[in-house]
């Protein structure tokens, strides 16, 4: 396929009669006229050799390749819109936009809290808008990357995009203050026999996958989406949970829980700003990443707290 020889306006009007499945409506989204968005659609039809729109009794549905067209057009817009909207020059102290940064709970805590202080202060027409980490963010990244500013994670889930370092911290264990079985130390048998509040997405992979080596396989009686709740389930129980030693540090207070070592050499975490490469030269998006890396500098700075034992 020769890209130069295509109409890149028939993203736009594919993806408007993909969603609206109505050459009338679509027209009206995109601001072409009813003959207008017909001879698109026909052009259309004759590139993909495909109907796309399928009239069934007093409306119209998609066929079996419309479906699949429905979200790589999306993408593919998304892409496209991002592209064109880059700047040579950005001055973030007068700017107005909106970054999208998909992240964890725990990101959020530890390092976006930071990050919104920080844009607070410096770009007051900045936004920034956290959301929570897709199911599909580690099978399908490069689709969730076209779509968004950036994404927290640590290495060692994803690879193959360009990121931008920030911290690192380490694991320890949660435990209730009066957990009657262990004292002031975990053992390997205490995590093979404890019953575990765990966190259900992959976020954590590492450690587990350092943990299945060990030979521990957990006994999970709680999974939970959010790092946040972990020390909740966690107080008065017999239950024990692996969470970040930052998150710890700002979580024990709002729980009776203490904070013990592993009892191995656990992984470290290495939290990252992931990107599409095709923001690498962005201005706005340099600005982002640089303004990020200097806020995960001071978040490496505090330290990551002692165990409380």
């Amino acid at each position: 396929m020769n890209l130069a020889r295509l109409d890149l306006n028939l993203v736009v009007a594919l993806r408007a009669l993909l969603e609206e499945r109505n050459v009338t409506r679509a027209g009206q989204r995109v601001g072409l006229s009813q003959p207008a968005m017909s001879a698109a659609l026909s052009r259309l039809r004759r590139h993909f050799d495909d109907d796309l729109l399928a009239r069934v009794g007093g409306h119209y549905e998609l066929t079996a390749l419309g479906q699949v067209l429905l979200d790589r057009t999306s993408t593919a817009y998304d892409v496209l819109e991002r592209l064109f909207a880059s700047q040579a020059d950005f001055d973030p102290a007068r700017e107005s936009r909106e970054f999208t940064l998909v992240a964890s709970d725990y990101a959020v805590s530890v390092f976006g809290a930071r990050l919104a202080r920080v844009v607070h202060e410096e770009a007051p027409g900045i936004r920034l808008r956290f959301a929570q980490t897709p199911p599909t963010a580690v099978d399908d990244t490069a689709t969730l990357l076209s779509a968004v500013d950036g994404l927290l994670m640590p290495h060692g889930i994803i690879s193959g995009f360009p990121a931008t370092d920030l911290y690192d911290d380490r694991w320890v264990f949660l435990v209730a203050d009066d957990h009657p079985g262990v004292a002031d130390r975990l053992t390997r048998e205490d995590l093979a026999r404890l019953p575990w509040v765990t966190y259900q997405r992959t976020y954590d992979a590492p450690a587990v996958r350092q943990l299945g080596m060990l030979g521990i396989e957990p006994h999970v009686e709680v999974s939970v989406d959010s790092f946040q709740l972990l020390p909740l389930l966690v107080a008065g129980t017999r239950r024990i949970a692996l969470i970040q030693a930052r998150l710890a540090r700002l979580l024990t207070p709002v729980a009776a829980v203490r904070v013990l070592e592993p009892p191995y050499e656990a992984v470290t975490l290495q939290e990252a700003l992931w990107w599409h490469p095709v923001h690498t030269h962005d201005a706005a998006h340099i600005w982002l990443r640089e303004t990020a890396a200097r806020v995960g500098g001071q978040v490496a700075d505090t330290g990551q707290g002692e165990v409380v034992g």
